[in-house]
């Protein structure tokens, strides 16, 4: 698969139009076949699928696996996309339940690097708090469940609805705002143990 710089939906099909026009026009080309319209696609998603599976893995090596593996999805099922939804929604569903697929093979428990973390957001000493409460959100989040961090990075990173999550997530609105209520009950029990133990 090829990767780089995001790509706009409108753009990309040459006119004015908003961007879910713009990515329902390509998908109607990757549904006749189009392998270009299928690489912009991609790329449109590349970044954020590789964040969202990143945070619902906890695996980087396995990421861009997955990320391929739903992908493969939208172009094998591109014409079956009903409309029902918006075209994200549809994608994040596909790369979500091949995240859960993923998952059940592994058998390795999740280590989360605080290291790598912080060389994610190189910077002066001014920096140094915010590297320590992302590391210290990254670690909080790493023990959680998979629905649990799928819904956090979703509202959180993704800007997604409790709508379009359920959709998503294949769940009722209410199963998200319960999990959503005991991510954030857990998140912060576990924040604030962490910053007792901070120096």
């Amino acid at each position: 698969m090829v990767h780089g710089r995001k790509a706009s939906p409108a753009a990309v099909a040459g006119g004015p139009e908003t961007a879910e026009e713009g990515e329902l026009a390509l998908l109607q080309r990757v549904a006749a076949g189009d392998r270009a319209a299928f690489e912009l696609l991609y790329r449109c998603y590349f970044p954020r699928l590789t964040r969202f599976l990143g945070r619902v893995l906890q695996r980087p090596h396995t990421v861009e696996e997955v990320l391929n593996d739903a992908m493969l999805v939208v172009w094998r099922k591109a014409a079956s996309f009903n409309g029902q939804s918006r075209i994200s929604t549809w994608i994040f569903a596909i790369a979500y339940r091949r995240a859960l697929k993923a998952i059940k093979r592994f058998d390795d428990p999740i280590e989360f690097d605080e290291e790598q973390a912080e060389s994610l957001h190189p910077g002066p000493d001014a920096a140094l708090m915010h590297r320590q409460l992302s590391a210290t959100l990254g670690w909080a989040i790493a023990r959680m469940p998979a629905d649990h961090r799928a819904v956090i990075e979703l509202t959180y990173f993704h800007g997604c609805r409790y709508q379009e999550i359920a959709q998503i997530m294949g769940c009722p609105v209410g199963t998200v705002k319960t999990r959503m209520f005991h991510a954030r009950r857990r998140l912060q029990l576990l924040l604030s143990d962490r910053m007792e133990d901070l120096p």
